[in-house]
């Protein structure tokens, strides 16, 4: 039967780069987890088996530690900039890349001796981007994942249908807690447009997001990730799409009664599955869905 090769791309995953900078005794932190895939002119490598067209992906892995030390590390966006146009403009047979990084935040560690250079590891959740070019136009998407909140009130769930296996009580004050797994995509794609501040975008996103799901009085997890999705879009010029993945941590009250003592709200058993999964993008007017439903795939 006759077969014919399509869609395929090669490269180092999982780049582990640590970059420490150092101002005097002041040092800065950036910790990355670095896979680039690159397309284009693959067909003999499959076909034949010839590599004249491959950049072997030891190269790539050694390009990635190179560039960190001869740009630095200003932001996870900004690196994988550098990264992409560098692979598409030096080698004439590669015609796509991507770039996809995880970002590991530090913190400093506040102590009485001399210097800034102790640093325990920053919250839960993981920065992440993804960067693809293809010698022309740019496609830029962050995001994060990992990120635990949780509302112990001013939640609601209520008024859904009901069947024959229904077994749920409805619930009119309840523990709203999640996981966010968030991607969204920046307007920009152009060369020839400033490029946002991509560390201030982060902030300002994950700003947005968190005041969103504080400050909505929510009668259903997909109304919270409306609210947090339209904030970002309503905030952020530079952002067209973001898409949400939320697991609902349902938070059940345990049954007190055989002990002879209330529950008011009180006491609850944290269930990690089975879990609801909500998901759901959000888009600026006029714009077109891009961000793959599986956000796993970014």
């Amino acid at each position: 039967m006759p077969t014919f090769l399509g869609q395929n791309q090669y490269g180092k995953a999982e780049n582990r780069v640590v970059r420490i900078t150092r101002d005097g005794a002041t040092h800065h932190i950036k910790d990355l987890n670095v896979s680039v895939s690159l397309s284009g002119d693959m067909d003999e490598v499959h076909y034949s088996g010839s590599n004249a067209s491959v950049l072997p992906t030891d190269t790539t892995k050694n390009t990635v530690y190179a560039f960190a030390k001869e740009h630095g590390i200003d932001s996870a966006e900004q690196f994988g900039i550098h990264l992409a146009r560098h692979f598409v403009t030096s080698q004439d047979t590669i015609h796509r890349a991507r770039v996809r990084i995880e970002e590991y935040a530090w913190e400093r560690i506040e102590h009485s001796g001399e210097g800034d250079h102790s640093f325990v590891r920053a919250g839960q959740e993981t920065r992440l981007t993804q960067i693809t070019y293809d010698g022309t136009s740019w496609e830029v998407v962050s995001g994060l994942k990992g990120l635990t909140v949780m509302n112990s009130t001013d939640s609601e769930f209520w008024g859904y249908v009901k069947d024959k296996y229904t077994t749920l009580p409805e619930a009119y004050d309840r523990v709203l807690a999640t996981d966010v797994s968030a991607r969204w995509r920046f307007h920009w794609s152009d060369d020839a447009e400033d490029a946002p501040d991509w560390e201030e975008s982060y902030a300002e996103v994950k700003g947005h997001l968190l005041r969103a799901f504080a400050e909505t009085y929510s009668r259903s997890l997909q109304q919270t990730l409306y609210a947090m999705g339209a904030r970002i879009i309503d905030h952020r010029d530079e952002i067209d799409e973001i898409r949400f993945s939320l697991p609902n941590k349902h938070h059940f009250l345990v049954d007190l009664a055989p002990f002879g003592l209330k529950n008011d709200n009180e006491v609850f058993f944290a269930a990690d599955r089975p879990y609801g999964l909500i998901e759901a993008t959000v888009l600026r007017d006029g714009c077109e869905a891009k961000i793959p439903a599986d956000l796993t795939n970014l």
